[in-house]
């Protein structure tokens, strides 16, 4: 069965070879990259790994409906490119969208950290996705190629695409969550700190279900988040040595 794995990229030289690392040279993988303008050498570096690259404008719900409507697997994985798969990873895809009777589903959150404070956060996540079925994207959205195509891929909206996606998916069928085999990079909590962060995405989730347009959202999203600190050292990151699916049951 054919996974095509769909990554859209801002500006990621710095995690892009590691997202793709586990995937270029498996049969089973489509590989596909969508690039929404980078001014870095991130399509350069995608294209070492995959023939399948994309360019359009920022947007990452554009970005990855493009990938969708250039893929041809049967299930579709969605996943940013400051987290990578573990080695196993994908075969559970297959195995618990099949045997669970799932539409879709996605990974449990693990945030490559050693800090408790992130540790915390990920379970909450996690039990916030699991109850509400409502996984955020940095979890691996995955999906029937068929069912993203009848429920007209991601809402093409500046922010919040991937839980007004799964609002969607979750009407759709019964969704089904992965404990392991996913790690996101810790940048997005460290450059403007743990609690700031994730006081943000919380308040941003909460105007979204209160109907705040989008464009206001993405307007406090970015006020409140200084994105321009410097980043961690490009070239730093690296996937976890020798962690297994084994080592997260």
């Amino acid at each position: 069965m054919l996974i095509s794995v769909i990554i859209p990229t801002l500006n990621e030289e710095g995690n892009l070879s590691v997202a793709l690392r586990q995937l270029a040279d498996r049969p089973d993988v489509e590989l596909i990259v969508v690039d929404g303008g980078s001014v870095d050498h991130t399509v350069e570096i995608a294209r070492r790994s995959t023939p399948y690259v994309f360019c359009t404008q920022a947007g990452r719900a554009q970005q990855m409906n493009l990938g969708a409507r250039h893929a041809t697997g049967d299930i579709l994985l969605f996943l940013h490119a400051d987290t990578f798969l573990l080695p196993g990873a994908l075969e559970e895809v297959q195995r618990h969208i099949i045997s669970d009777g799932a539409v879709g589903g996605a990974f449990d959150l693990h945030i490559d950290s050693h800090r408790r404070l992130c540790k915390f956060i990920a379970r909450v996540a996690n039990r916030r996705s699991r109850w509400l079925r409502l996984p955020y994207g940095d979890q691996g959205i995955f999906v029937w190629r068929q069912v993203f195509e009848a429920l007209g891929g991601f809402p093409e909206i500046p922010i919040m695409e991937d839980i007004a996606f799964t609002r969607r998916l979750r009407r759709a069928g019964r969704l089904t969550f992965i404990h392991s085999g996913l790690e996101t990079n810790e940048r997005r909590w460290s450059v403007s700190g743990v609690v700031r962060a994730t006081l943000v995405n919380w308040w941003v989730t909460i105007l979204f279900f209160l109907h705040v347009p989008p464009s206001e959202l993405r307007r406090i999203y970015d006020g409140w988040l200084d994105f321009n600190k410097p980043r961690p050292e490009k070239g730093k990151q690296v996937p976890p040595k020798k962690k297994s699916l084994q080592e997260r049951t």
